[in-house]
This record gives structure tokens, C-alpha cells and sequence, in this order.
């Protein structure tokens, strides 16, 4: 399995594990890695780990078909190293021509990566982010990468994959010579006179740059699949931000309702308390004209008890 065996535990001086962290983050949805990236990096910078949190910091986040290759690897450690295993023994067998054992790990390889695959979109499915078809055919075009490239092989079983992987072009997918059927060379004529006089340094010459156009366009595939990724990230990165402004204009447009609510109610309250103020500064002056009439009898009253007893004397 190789890679899948790297990182055992914590390496030394290091708590918590960096590897460990980074396994995680890689497994993270692509909707949730840069907020949970942020939150590693910052929580390794308080503990006074800055190499920690700058390798945190520099992950990138994976694409959606990537995401669900690493989940695959961590959720299904077993079928993943019998994936792993038999790409060595395929690639021998295309290498020597061996048919009857091509066509014997071709079907194990058709079979191992349709239900790979599956699986993978069920994990994928029960983490709440289903795979559209096109997502799910970079899944399954990583896991033949997988088998048909040892270096692919080693990106997958780190676990850490950014973008989905391709199998090379030169690997056979099609069908195989019958078994014990020796490879036939390809029917050619004798070539003319001057063929054969040619000078090696012109044959040599043009190998050179047949081979010259075909590292450039290899460079070429290779620079547009990182702007490919890169393209794909700034879109995740955008989408992200709009579901973050709706969803801070949605709070607002709660707190503004809510607020409403409070004014309405408060200027019922007032509205209430209004009322009860007028009414009950009606109450106020009718008790205040009330006792100014009884203080005023009271007098009268007084005046005249002291005019009769005046009189009775």
C-alpha cells in the first residue's frame, strides 16, 4: 500500500500532528475546507507553531472529485490497498505482454473501479454532497490513473489529492492479443534506396523533436489542468461568498423584521399608555374639583355652626 502506511502516528516534537491535521483538512468538504483551514492554521499559530500553521495555512482545497477520492481512501482503507496492489501487477502484464493475464486484471480492474466509485459517491452522498455524473467520471478516471501510474498511485495514497487525476494515454485499454498469440510486427515494404542511405543524424534529429513536441505538450495539458484547478477553486471560492452574503442578508432581513415587530408593539404600548394618562388626568382634576367643593362646604359648614352659636348666646 505503501503511502498508506507512512504516517503511523505523531512525529516527534509535534502535538498535535501536523500530518494529522493535514490528513483531516483533506477530507474536509470543499464547501467547508477554507473555513476549517482558517481555524486549523489559526489554532496551530496560538500554540506557538508557526511551521504548522504556515503548512496548514498553504493546503489547497480540493476539488469536488478529489475530495471524494481522499474520503474513499480514509473511509475504505481495505478495498483501497486492493486497488493499490493490483496496479503493479497490471502494469506488469501489459509490460510483458502477457494477454491471459491482461485480460484476467483487466476485468478485476473494471470491476474494482465501477465499484470504487460507488462507494465513493455514497460516501460522498451521506457527507450531504451528492456527485453529478461528470464529478463521479473524475473519480472513476482518477482510480485508473491509479492502477495505470505508480506516481499517481503514491498522490492518491497520500491522501491529500487537489484535482482529479488522468491515466496516461499510453497505457492499453483496449482489447488484448489472444493468449500465447506471439505480437506481430506491423507489415512494411522494403524501403527505397534512399531510405536506406539516409543519414542516422537526420532519423535521430527527428526524434528529437518529435520528442520535443511532446514534452511541451505534455507541459502544455499540465499548465492548463492547473488553471483548470485554479479556476475551479476561485468558482467554489465565489459560490461560497454568495451563500455567505444571502445568508447574512437573510439575518438581516430577520433582525429587521424582528425590530419592527418591537416598534409596532412599542407604539402600542405608548399608545395604551397615552390613554391611561389622559384618563386618568380626568380622574386627577375631577378628585381635585371634588375636594375644592368639600373644602368649600367644610367652610360653610364651619360658618355656620359659629353663626348659630353666636346667636344663642
Amino acid at each position: 500500500m505503501g503511502a498508506l502506511s507512512k504516517r503511523k502516528g505523531p512525529q516527534a516534537g509535534r502535538e498535535p500532528d501536523v500530518e494529522a491535521a493535514l490528513d483531516d483538512l483533506y477530507v474536509t468538504p470543499p464547501a467547508q475546507f477554507v473555513a476549517r483551514r482558517a481555524e486549523m492554521s489559526a489554532a496551530a499559530k496560538t500554540a506557538g507553531r508557526a511551521e504548522d500553521a504556515r503548512r496548514i495555512g498553504a493546503a489547497r482545497r480540493p476539488t469536488l472529485a478529489a475530495w471524494a477520492a481522499n474520503l474513499l481512501l480514509r473511509s475504505r482503507p481495505e478495498e483501497s490497498r486492493r486497488l493499490l496492489d493490483l496496479g503493479p501487477a497490471l502494469r506488469e502484464a501489459y509490460h510483458v505482454l502477457d494477454a491471459a493475464g491482461i485480460k484476467d486484471l483487466a476485468e478485476q480492474r473494471r470491476r474494482m473501479v465501477s465499484a470504487l466509485s460507488r462507494q465513493a459517491a455514497q460516501l460522498a452522498q451521506q457527507a450531504g454532497f451528492p456527485l453529478s455524473a461528470t464529478v463521479q467520471q473524475d473519480v472513476e478516471s482518477t482510480l485508473r490513473a491509479v492502477l495505470a501510474d505508480p506516481e499517481a498511485a503514491d498522490s492518491w495514497a497520500e491522501g491529500r489529492l487537489e484535482g482529479a487525476l488522468t491515466p496516461p494515454s499510453d497505457f492499453p485499454t483496449g482489447t488484448v492479443p489472444a493468449a500465447g498469440a506471439p505480437r506481430k510486427p506491423t507489415a512494411s515494404k522494403a524501403p527505397p534506396p534512399s531510405a536506406r542511405t539516409r543519414p542516422k543524424d537526420e532519423l535521430a534529429e527527428r526524434r528529437r523533436q518529435r520528442q520535443e513536441q511532446l514534452d511541451q505538450a505534455r507541459r502544455t495539458a499540465e499548465e492548463a489542468t492547473r488553471r483548470l484547478h485554479d479556476r475551479r477553486a476561485e468558482q467554489a471560492e465565489a459560490d461560497n461568498a454568495l451563500q455567505r452574503a444571502r445568508d447574512r442578508h437573510e439575518h438581516a432581513e430577520q433582525q429587521a423584521s424582528a425590530a419592527e415587530q418591537h416598534l409596532r408593539e412599542a407604539r402600542e404600548e405608548l399608545r395604551q399608555a397615552n390613554h391611561e394618562q389622559r384618563e386618568t388626568e380626568k380622574r386627577s382634576r375631577a378628585s381635585a374639583d371634588a375636594l375644592a367643593q368639600a373644602e368649600r362646604e367644610e367652610r360653610e359648614a364651619a360658618r355656620e355652626v359659629k353663626r348659630l352659636s353666636a346667636r344663642k348666646r
